[in-house]
């Protein structure tokens, strides 16, 4: 179940000793979580003063920052999402079920500061609102962000591979020795031409991530809004099966198409994947729907009356915050943490 705690997690299995080493790490993960939401009350970072705002003082309210800042922080270093002022980032990929839970976890906590309070929606409405999640993502670019960073390294690699072929050349040449010469120049062309086709890659990659980032600003609203309906749903309807919400964004990149990224020096390479072909296309249809977006307006009740705006405003990315920033506290291990580091420290001089 989204946002229960770890402990509730764990199942059942026939192995006694499984069982209570699988109910321990779970209790441990549980304290880890309530340690992270009590570590940022006491130093709060700046991610939680813009999401969570001011710390409060008292009690209740206290707890009740604690527990948003919990489950943020526990996705943040679970995941390794440290930027210093947007707190959860934009949702993960289809790919990843696990992250994606913790994610709308998070986000649950964050709110909805600035939009609506679906709390007192209907709830045909709600549903509708709920429906809008598999649209918008729908018309996502395709996530190929490992794809951008293997072209680039693989170009690095070319142009590096081919200096040292052409120096080795130059070499072979000054001292007469042409055949060698001739082996290395070789080499220095096929590593040439392997830079070049990555750069293309790199390229196409690039600009298909720059639609993604595009689309994730463009979104942003629907689909978070779209998250707290399937929330409130919920809430109202604890006993009811409701199937979770799920991304129809296109899929990720498998390991068969990853290959074809590969180039190898002396072969071939021919003409580029068909499916990173297919992105210029992809790139098209997606630019066309960015365009019908911002053409469409909200309609006035009253027909003499004009428009009342823009039914998909654009949403501004996030800020960068100061290069320089203060070094950052540390939390300090739980008890049951130490007393395990200790227990293993004693068993190592034992046997030794």
């Amino acid at each position: 179940m989204r946002g229960s705690p770890w402990s509730a997690r764990v199942p059942q299995l026939d192995d006694p000793e499984l069982q209570a080493y699988l109910t321990e790490i779970a209790a441990m993960m549980d304290d880890r979580k309530q340690r992270l939401g009590q570590f940022a009350a006491s130093h709060p970072p700046t991610w939680a003063l813009k999401a969570l705002g001011p710390v409060p003082a008292d009690g209740p309210a206290r707890q009740a920052w604690q527990h948003k800042a919990s489950s943020i922080s526990a996705y943040r270093e679970m995941y390794g999402y440290d930027h210093p002022g947007d707190p959860i980032g934009p949702q993960p990929t289809a790919s990843s079920p696990d992250m994606c839970a913790a994610w709308h976890e998070a986000f649950l906590a964050l709110g909805t500061p600035g939009g609506p309070d679906v709390r007192g929606m209907p709830e045909g409405r709600l549903w509708l609102i709920r429906d809008t999640y598999a649209t918008e993502t729908r018309w996502a670019p395709r996530h190929v962000g490992r794809e951008l960073r293997l072209a680039r390294l693989g170009a690095c690699n070319a142009d590096r591979d081919a200096t040292r072929a052409t120096a080795e050349a130059e070499a072979a040449r000054k001292h007469g020795n042409h055949e060698r010469a001739d082996r290395h120049q070789f080499w220095a062309a096929a590593y040439q031409a392997m830079g070049r086709r990555y750069r293309e890659q790199e390229q196409a990659f690039a600009a298909t991530m720059a639609d993604r980032r595009e689309w994730e600003h463009a979104t942003e609203h629907s689909r978070h809004l779209a998250i707290a309906a399937d929330a409130e749903l919920r809430r109202r309807h604890p006993d009811q099966q409701i199937e979770p919400l799920r991304s129809a964004e296109p899929a990720p990149v498998s390991e068969t198409e990853r290959e074809e990224l590969t180039l190898a020096p002396g072969k071939d390479i021919g003409q580029m994947a068909q499916w990173i072909q297919e992105l210029a296309d992809q790139r098209q249809a997606f630019r066309e729907k960015l365009e019908e977006r911002k053409g469409l307006m909200i309609p006035s009740e009253d027909p003499d009356r004009e428009d009342l705006g823009e039914a998909f405003p654009a949403q501004a990315a996030p800020g960068r915050e100061a290069v320089l920033q203060p070094p950052k506290p540390q939390i300090r291990p739980s008890a049951r943490i130490l007393a395990a580091a200790r227990q293993h420290d004693a068993s190592h001089e034992a046997g030794g």
